[in-house]
């Protein structure tokens, strides 16, 4: 910084700049500045998020055996998610990538991942894979294999708690969407319609005259096109994590085709890793800024059959490229055909902070767009692919939809 420069700044604004880069208190809490400069806003977020990795508070969980304070959130997965969302949000992303080595070494990170016997004892949960999710990139070689251990169990109890349900309601949905009977010659099903018609066998002539004929119709292809579009930013961490096991469930259903598509400000195809959900959700960088327009761009370049195809875009609708495009993208999906769904969270963590304003818009082109619980996706599915009425849907649930919510507002 140029002389010039330093005197072009303000006293107040000098104290504040070595108010964050001296820091608030020592480990004794006495003072370390000598500012007297108190701090508001972005600033005391951005403050209090570097004293938890290098002075021990706020997100200080214990002591040590001595009794002194340490530094670091603990092994707590959900404070660790806690605090790496908002380094996120509050740092560059080079910035970030170091505050998360550093907090593998300062915060006891480094010996949990490295530690299988520990990592027994913890009892994996959503936060924890979405923490592993976020520091992978960070993580020595040796560790990778034990957060996939980890990653594993949660995707496994997932898929043993979700899997069912959601195959047994889209399956339901699709068998009652591919009955055909009107085939043509080729589509015909002589098996199921000799089936359907042995009560009109003809003992003289020793055949069977039908009056009613099934057919495969459709149902030799995929019915419908699902593609689920996740933000990826570090708010939606749980929403990746769901949305991941539920795209490797769909995959597996012949009669649809499944693809997964990641964004920040990069859109990432996962579509050819989704035999395995970890390898999915291995293939997500949480993190980094937003990008819904780029990203509703390339499903825009995917998709080969509109009025077939259902997006789910999982987002909590926060653009950070260019907002007009976006709502143009969006609508000319709407327009083509294709059934647009608009997700602000797909977890169990309740209301979630999303973009009234955006959603709003989406709700005036006919998108809905609300928060899902992963109890609910499966019915969800299934009554888009019935092409069904989402709002009356989501209403029957007592899910508030965007429209709902502003229509509240205006009451």
């Amino acid at each position: 910084m140029t002389a010039s420069h330093l005197d072009s700044v303000s006293s107040e604004e000098r104290l504040r700049r070595w108010r964050l880069l001296l820091g608030g208190a020592t480990r004794s809490g006495q003072s370390a500045d000598g500012t007297g400069c108190t701090l508001s806003g972005s600033d005391a977020r951005l403050d209090a998020a570097l004293a938890a990795l290098y002075d021990g508070a706020p997100y200080s969980t214990g002591k040590d055996s001595k009794g002194k304070r340490t530094a670091g959130l603990g092994n707590s997965a959900p404070s660790v998610a806690a605090w790496l969302s908002e380094v996120r949000e509050l740092f560059p992303q080079d910035t970030v990538r170091v505050l998360q080595a550093d907090a593998v070494d300062r915060l006891g990170l480094r010996t949990l991942l490295l530690e299988p016997e520990l990592m027994e004892q913890v009892e994996p949960d959503i936060h924890m894979a979405a923490t592993l999710m976020s520091l992978k990139d960070v993580m020595p070689d040796t560790a990778k294999e034990t957060a996939r251990v980890v990653v594993r169990k949660v995707v496994d109890e997932l898929m043993r708690r979700l899997a069912e349900p959601l195959r047994s309601a889209v399956s339901g949905s699709l068998n009652r969407s591919q009955r055909n009977n009107r085939p043509r010659q080729n589509e015909i099903d002589w098996g199921r319609t000799i089936l359907k018609n042995l009560r009109h066998y003809q003992p003289e002539q020793r055949t069977i005259v039908p009056d009613q004929l099934v057919g495969y119709g459709r149902a030799r292809r995929s019915l419908k096109d699902i593609v689920l579009c996740l933000d990826q930013s570090g708010s939606m961490a749980s929403s990746v994590v769901y949305a991941g096991v539920f795209g490797a469930v769909l995959a597996s259903l012949p009669a649809v085709s499944t693809r997964v598509v990641v964004f920040d400000t990069e859109v990432v195809d996962l579509s050819e890793q989704l035999s395995d959900p970890v390898d999915v959700l291995f293939g997500v960088q949480l993190g980094g800024g937003t990008d819904i327009n780029r990203a509703l761009g390339y499903c825009q370049s995917v998709i080969q059959r509109p009025e077939d195809t259902i997006l789910v875009l999982i987002s909590d609708l926060y653009e950070g490229g260019n907002e007009r495009q976006m709502l143009g993208r969006a609508r000319a999906l709407v327009d083509a055909g294709v059934r647009v769904i608009a997700l602000l969270a797909l977890d169990d963590d309740g209301s979630p902070g999303y973009d009234h304003r955006v959603a709003a818009a989406y709700a005036g082109m006919g998108i809905p767009a609300f928060a899902c619980t992963p109890a609910h996706f499966p019915e969800l599915m299934a009554t888009a692919i019935a092409g069904g009425d989402i709002n009356a849907w989501a209403a029957s649930q007592g899910i508030a939809t965007a429209r709902a919510e502003e229509e509240q507002l205006t009451n």
